[in-house]
């Protein structure tokens, strides 16, 4: 197991330079100059005191300066990548990288990435894992109750529902459950995630943002309770149908044990991606659902980057999705093996 693992977060790692340099090239290809745009956001300030003809010097030289700060003062690639990441000295002889804690600065809020990071990817996390949660522990009652009761009307009703939820686009979901909940009934407000010009502390506070993330957290939930509580439905009569289910009956014992000792386990196997998935996607947020209800989430901070062009805030979330999507993977791995003890993963 111990040899499985080390070999794979060596895969991972090799992966992760390969993407991440492809990212940083395409990245390069955008029109986007930070050098370029200090220099002439510093000249500006220098303009009434520079003569009209030493102002294009002057431009040269303060862009030379910003080059040589930002590591851009080459064309090559690899350099470039190299200092990106903060393994290859500046012009000063320093690295100043991602490995020294440099992961870029977003102009469009001023600060730098990292420090802007922290508050939305706490509240993508906090509404993500609830609504995995609910999700799970729905849809697997659901589905298992359905496959027990397969071609019952309780089964068609559930299929033909999730089969519309299925079918309906997420923002058209979002739209109806607004019309509902917010302009018809009155109940959660459409947008925020707090109280206009409140100031709330303590428990006060945290109700009233459990108040405003109510119903993107149902909204949420909704959209994915259809696509897997019919996988699980048919993971689970695929399961119900197999020899060892069939001979865990005939040796008399009890129902419920059949089903979710035996049978459930079988019907995990297929669903383990899905969940593992869904746990780790949370962190990459919801573009559509934030944009919205207003929610902060990376999602709604993703796409006010790309609206914005703050191609270094655009970087760097991208890299954290391509790092998400490679743990997600060996997690799903090794949830496979302890999931099913037939799936061997120790070579």
């Amino acid at each position: 197991m111990g040899r499985y693992i080390a070999k794979r977060c060596f895969y991972i790692l090799a992966v992760f330079v390969l993407l991440s340099f492809l990212l940083f090239n395409l990245y390069r290809l955008m029109p986007a100059n930070r050098a370029y745009t200090d220099a002439k956001t510093e000249l500006q300030g220098l303009k009434n005191s520079i003569p009209a003809d030493q102002r294009d010097a002057k431009f040269d030289e303060l862009y030379l300066k910003y080059q040589r700060r930002y590591g851009t003062d080459t064309n090559n690639n690899l350099v470039l990548y190299l200092r990106w990441v903060g393994v290859y000295p500046l012009y000063d002889g320093k690295c100043n990288g991602i490995f020294q804690g440099n992961f870029g600065f977003s102009y469009e809020h001023n600060k730098p990435v990292i420090e802007l990071i922290g508050p939305y990817l706490r509240n993508s996390m906090i509404i993500g894992a609830l609504s995995e949660v609910l999700i799970l522990a729905i849809t697997i009652l659901l589905g298992i109750k359905c496959a027990v009761k397969k071609g019952t009307g309780f089964d068609r009703g559930v299929q033909f529902v999730s089969l519309i939820g299925f079918s309906t686009p997420s923002f058209i979901t979002y739209i109806m459950f607004i019309l509902l909940f917010s302009s018809i009934l009155h109940i959660f407000p459409v947008q925020g995630m707090k109280t206009p010009g409140s100031d709330y502390h303590g428990m006060r506070a945290i109700l009233d943002t459990l108040y405003y993330t109510a119903l993107p957290l149902i909204c949420l939930t909704f959209g994915g309770l259809a696509s897997v509580t019919r996988i699980t439905r048919a993971s689970m009569i695929d399961a119900l149908s197999l020899d060892c289910i069939r001979t865990a009956r005939a040796k008399g014992l009890k129902e419920k044990t059949v089903i979710y000792s035996h049978a459930w386990r079988n019907a995990l196997v297929p669903l383990v991606s899905i969940f593992v998935g869904g746990f780790f996607g949370i962190i990459g947020g919801a573009i559509m659902l934030e944009t919205m209800f207003g929610f902060k989430g990376m999602g709604l901070l993703f796409y006010n980057a790309v609206k914005n062009a703050d191609y270094d805030l655009i970087m760097f979330i991208n890299i954290v999705y391509v790092f998400i999507g490679l743990v997600a993977n060996l997690v799903s791995d090794l949830c496979y093996g302890i999931v099913d003890p037939r799936v061997r993963i120790s070579r």
